[in-house]
């Protein structure tokens, strides 16, 4: 079946199960080899890379229709989700779907709603559906060119993570469940684009009381292995819901 035609039979679908005008699009972040990832598709016909997104079932609310996007996508079960801003330009989509005859239904006019995600790397298989071509991590350092208004979305999405480090703790879906506070504070350097003082970050962090610190240290290296953590996890999602109090 050649693009145009897919296409069509899926805005049938789409016309009669999804809200008209309204999407998501999610900026979906992981945390690899010391290095911020995002998670892109590329749909049939397409150069450009995007966001992986959807609609949003006539009866469907808008957080669970973005759990069930993301989840379609990576497999994922466990993700810190957050709705950061809305997008609406006038011809948003113009650049990139206007060779589309204008009844499909991707042509409409969509406001999108942007959430983004932070996900364990090591758990997600990024899966490609039957209208894309590619589904992969790429570093935030090397994307390559977006359709549409994505790049947009990508970086206030970044932007809004970095501001939310100064009042919410960030690290449980990105690192895994066990690690070090140089894991924890490269993490944090990666995200800010900055470097931070060692002391400094150690007794910030150690000062929010979101860790249980094990009696172990990680293994291998003929020096001293740095102590291991995880997050308390009342601790960890009351402070996402009260904010911490010192700023990057």
């Amino acid at each position: 079946m050649d693009e145009i035609s897919l296409f069509e039979e899926r805005s049938q679908e789409f016309y009669r199960d999804y809200l008209p005008h309204v999407s998501i699009d999610c900026v979906v972040f992981g945390f690899h080899s010391n290095t911020l990832k995002v998670l892109l598709i590329r749909m049939k016909g397409l150069q450009h890379w995007g966001l992986p997104g959807g609609y949003v079932g006539k009866d469907e609310h808008l957080n669970d229709a973005a759990i069930r996007i993301l989840k379609t996508r990576t497999g994922a079960e466990k993700v810190f989700l957050e709705q950061f801003k809305t997008f609406g330009n006038a011809g948003r989509s113009e650049t990139d779907l206007s060779y589309l005859p204008e009844s499909i239904w991707f042509r409409q006019r969509f406001i999108s709603v942007g959430y983004y995600a932070l996900v364990d790397y090591e758990q997600i298989i990024p899966v490609v559906d039957d209208i894309s071509t590619d589904c992969e991590w790429k570093s935030v350092h090397e994307l390559p060119g977006m359709m549409m208004d994505h790049r947009q979305i990508y970086e206030a999405a970044l932007e809004t993570m970095r501001f939310q480090l100064n009042y919410k703790p960030i690290g449980y879906n990105l690192l895994p469940e066990e690690f070090t506070m140089p894991d924890l504070q490269k993490l944090y350097e990666t995200i800010l684009g900055k470097p931070l003082s060692r002391g400094n970050f150690q007794r910030k962090m150690l000062g929010y009381d979101i860790f249980i610190k094990h009696d172990k240290e990680r293994k291998g290296g003929a020096h001293r292995s740095p102590i291991l953590y995880s997050f308390d996890q009342a601790k960890y999602q009351a402070a996402l819901k009260t904010g911490l109090k010192e700023a990057w």
